[in-house]
């Protein structure tokens, strides 16, 4: 599985924060003795995700409820599958029952996006990386997520990795003074470059980058990139990105290309459609 983000206490802490506020005063409608039961199911078929941001909300909330889990994160999973069982006071279950499943609706779509693709160039050497397009604040969960679906996680953020596009070029004067730039301050730090052309290409390569990534090119330009690195030995590894679908993505990774970036797989995502089934004791 992959690794838990170290601030995964934190988003938590913040989305219930930002649900509960001074107090859940609906919950106060319930006997504080109140103890319930119950289920959460699956509507349609996804990749599951999230599991241990619901067990956190949870947590925060009542150490005393209970979860059986019956799915594990990256699992296939069907429509009307039970994914946990819950009991304990129904007051801190009624409370977190949103937190929890935004979490998990929103990670298992991820998770289910990103699983898509990679099934779709199933068979060829191309991987499937994430970008920087996820939801504020949640971006170590949804690349997590990413993980969960198969895919791969591109950088995390700024401090990661150097990523020099089009204004980065202008600003430094030409494409080469910006790789140059790059190398002196990134240190042990991968550098890549974004080209739009295949004169730029050509030049980048010159330049000798990690990455170089192609973005917009044609399936023809793609070849014939992926043709001039073999030549020299293929001394960088080529992305592209840039207007690619479910539909087109094979093609791309047929070309050769050693990534694709998808930046839907995080920001397109449709919540994944689940069910809180609950069942109160009786006095």
């Amino acid at each position: 599985m992959p690794t838990l983000p170290q601030d995964l206490v934190q988003q938590v802490a913040t989305a219930l924060t930002e649900d509960i506020g001074s107090g859940d005063i609906t919950a106060e409608l319930v006997p504080a003795s109140q103890q319930v039961t119950g289920k959460v199911i699956t509507r349609e078929a996804a990749i599951m995700a999230g599991r241990p941001w619901v067990t956190e909300t949870f947590r925060q909330l009542d150490p005393g409820v209970r979860l059986t889990w019956h799915a594990q994160d990256g699992n296939r999973i069907a429509a009307d599958q039970t994914l946990f069982e819950i009991a304990g006071s129904a007051r801190p279950v009624l409370t977190g029952e949103r937190t929890a499943l935004n979490f998990l609706q929103l990670l298992s779509a991820t998770a289910t996006a990103a699983r898509r693709y990679v099934d779709a160039v199933a068979g060829t050497e191309c991987a499937i990386i994430d970008t920087r397009k996820t939801l504020p604040g949640l971006r170590t969960a949804q690349k997590y997520a990413v993980a969960c679906g198969g895919a791969q996680n591109h950088r995390i953020g700024l401090f990661d990795q150097v990523l020099i596009k089009e204004n980065h070029i202008a600003a430094a004067g030409s494409l080469s003074a910006a790789i140059a730039a790059a190398r002196r301050v990134a240190g042990t730090r991968k550098v890549e470059v974004e080209v739009e052309t295949l004169a730029e290409f050509e030049e980048a390569l010159r330049g000798a980058p990690d990455i170089i990534l192609l973005d917009e090119f044609s399936l023809a330009d793609m070849r014939t990139a992926v043709e001039l690195n073999r030549v020299k030995g293929r001394p960088v590894k080529l992305e592209a990105s840039g207007s690619v679908t479910l539909e087109t993505v094979r093609k791309v990774a047929e070309t050769g290309v050693d990534y694709i970036s998808i930046g839907g797989i995080t920001k397109h995502v449709r919540a994944v459609d689940l069910s809180m089934r609950l069942e109160f004791a009786k006095p």
